[in-house]
């Protein structure tokens, strides 16, 4: 499995309805496609881009059903699972591998943060890798959740058969360069923090997970080819242009941000779900004069 992780995956967004505020399959669907075109290794499917806290269980399995339809055989789709109980982590799990999941994320349960100790995290990963039918990456997204897996801790969950790698999303590079090392490097490091994905695929990371690979797919797999090839030079250029719009689709503007970015690059972005609400007018010349330097490489 470490070799089909290679790559660079978009965390994809779910687009809905502007007029019923349900789910848009048909558009989902082109997206896929669409993405499908570049060199993307897969994508993740129900990850924090996918607006997941905010779907109920039956568009979950309906998103998983659409994205899994539309991808080529040979792509891979990772689809998130995490849940606030290990129960219903394991059925989201079962569910998703019932659909087509060639791996599943979960993030770390966070609505007790206070009482989320390493034995605790410990049990629950556990639980779930013993119960998943496909192997299980661990997500650790301490800017969201307020958790953070410990470099000990994923050590100790690596030992674990079916815990094959980890998502790793925020910019302490220290933590990655150890974590790349376990379980003798066969252990699965994926970057989830655009700004720092060069410097992480040079320290060994297998590849990214980018919500900025939505929009400009082609310029992400690019870094990834620059850097497998040692053309650092060419690949650290690339990081300093692709940063601005990574930033501005996540840090800045958030998914509203990333779902701005998609229409102007012409895929369907379509609205937030409340409580999220609308990008500000700002955001638009803001993302578009980020995606002016790309246009080549959207054509």
């Amino acid at each position: 499995m470490l070799d089909r992780l290679r790559g660079v995956f978009p965390p994809i967004p779910t687009p809905f309805d502007r007029s019923t505020g349900d789910l848009d399959e048909r558009a989902l669907s082109a997206n896929v496609a669409r993405w499908m075109t570049s060199g993307l290794t897969g994508v993740l499917a129900l990850g924090s881009n996918g607006e997941t806290g905010a779907l109920d269980e039956g568009e979950c399995d309906r998103v998983v059903a659409v994205v899994r339809a539309a991808l080529p055989a040979g792509r891979v789709l990772i689809v998130g699972t995490g849940r606030e109980s290990t129960r219903a982590t394991i059925r989201a799990s079962e569910r998703a591998a019932a659909r087509g999941a060639d791996a599943v994320l979960v993030r770390t349960p966070s609505y007790f943060g206070a009482h989320m100790t390493v034995e605790a995290l410990a049990a629950h990963f556990r639980a779930v890798a013993d119960a998943a039918p496909v192997p299980v990456l661990l997500y650790n997204l301490p800017a969201a959740t307020g958790v953070t897996l410990s470099v000990p801790l994923v050590s100790a969950l690596a030992e674990h058969g079916n815990i094959i790698g980890m998502k790793e999303t925020s910019p302490e590079l220290e933590r990655l360069g150890e974590c790349v090392q376990l379980r003798g490097g066969m252990f699965a490091v994926l970057c989830g923090w655009a700004p720092v994905a060069y410097p992480a695929l040079a320290s060994g990371a297998v590849g990214a997970i980018l919500a900025v690979a939505n929009v400009v797919p082609d310029a992400c797999v690019t870094l990834f080819d620059l850097v497998r090839a040692g053309r650092h030079v060419e690949a650290l250029a690339l990081q300093r242009r692709l940063t601005p719009l990574a930033q501005l689709v996540t840090s800045v503007y958030g998914v509203a941000g990333l779902k701005l970015a998609l229409e102007l690059a012409g895929f369907a972005g379509g609205p937030v779900r409340g409580p999220l609400l609308p990008p500000p007018e700002a955001a638009r010349t803001a993302i578009a004069q980020a995606l002016a330097p790309f246009g080549s490489m959207m054509e």
